[in-house]
C-alpha cells in the first residue's frame, strides 16, 4: 500500500495550487478529502483519496492575476541587488500598456505579491512572467517543462552552416545533457533559439562551444504566448482566455 504523504504536497501534485497556497486553502477551511474538509496544517493523505477545493478557493485563485513584461536589459529578474533595480518595480500603474486587451482594470491589489515565473538573464531583455497564481508559477518552473521557450540572439563572429548544426545537436555541459535546442540563422549575425528547457547561461554556453559570443538576448515567446507589440517597458495582464 502506498505511504500517507502531506496534504498540500499532494495538492501541489495533483496541480490543484502551489505549495503556499495550499497552506493557505487548508488553514482556511476550503480543502475536502473525501468528502470532509481537512484544515489541519500538516495533514497527510493517500493518493487514491479524492482531494476537492470548495468554491471559496477556487474564487480567490480566479481574482489572482498574471503580469507579462517586456524587460528591458539591466533588470533582475529576481529581488534587487546593491546597484541593480528588480524587473518587478516596473509593475506600476504608469507603465501599463494603453492596447491591453484583457479586459482587466487594474488595482492596488494586482501589484502585491507577485513571483517571477522563471528567470531571465540580467543583460536579456524580452518576456518576462510575474504572477500571483501558483498554479502558473508551479506549471512554468516545473522541472519536466514542456513548453517552448523563444528567443532572438545577436551574436558576434561569423555564422556558418556547421554552427547551426552543431547547435541543433544535444550537448552535455559539466555533466548536465540538455535537450536538443532548435536553431536557426535569422541574419549574418542573429540567430533564433527554440529551447523545450532552459539554464542559466544556456544559450551563450552553447554559442561558445561553437566559437560564437553572445551579444543580445531577448525572449519572444514561452509556450503560446508572445510579446507581440508590447512595448519595452511596459506590461499588461494574461487574460482570462489566454494560456501557455
Amino acid at each position: 500500500m502506498s505511504e500517507a504523504i502531506r496534504l498540500s504536497k499532494r495538492m501541489t501534485e495533483l496541480g490543484l495550487c502551489s505549495r503556499r497556497e495550499a497552506d493557505e486553502f487548508i488553514e482556511q477551511g476550503w480543502v475536502r478529502v473525501d468528502g470532509q474538509v481537512v484544515d489541519v496544517l500538516g495533514s497527510r493523505v493517500f493518493p487514491h483519496q479524492k482531494i476537492e477545493l470548495q468554491r471559496r478557493a477556487a474564487a480567490v485563485q480566479a481574482e489572482r492575476v498574471t503580469i507579462l513584461l517586456n524587460k528591458p536589459a539591466g533588470f533582475l529578474a529576481g529581488p534587487g541587488e546593491p546597484g541593480i533595480r528588480p524587473a518587478w518595480q516596473l509593475i506600476k500603474p504608469e507603465t501599463h500598456f494603453a492596447d491591453d486587451r484583457s479586459g482587466i482594470h487594474p488595482l492596488k491589489r494586482h501589484f502585491s505579491h507577485l513571483a517571477a515565473a522563471g528567470w531571465l538573464d540580467l543583460a536579456a531583455s524580452g518576456l518576462m512572467v510575474l504572477t500571483q497564481d501558483g498554479r502558473v508559477a508551479k506549471a512554468l518552473l516545473a522541472d519536466d517543462l514542456d513548453y517552448e521557450k523563444e528567443y532572438q540572439v545577436r551574436v558576434a563572429g561569423t555564422i556558418t552552416e556547421e554552427m547551426v548544426s552543431l547547435l541543433n545537436r544535444t550537448y552535455t555541459i559539466d555533466g548536465v545533457t540538455w535537450k536538443a535546442a532548435k536553431v536557426s540563422q535569422q541574419s549574418e549575425h542573429q540567430l533564433r533559439f527554440v529551447l523545450r528547457e532552459s539554464h542559466k547561461k544556456q544559450i551563450q554556453e552553447l554559442c561558445e562551444a561553437v566559437g560564437l559570443r553572445v551579444v543580445g538576448i531577448k525572449r519572444l515567446r514561452i509556450g503560446r504566448i508572445g510579446l507581440r507589440d508590447l512595448p519595452e517597458g511596459q506590461w499588461r495582464f494574461l487574460g482570462q482566455n489566454e494560456r501557455f
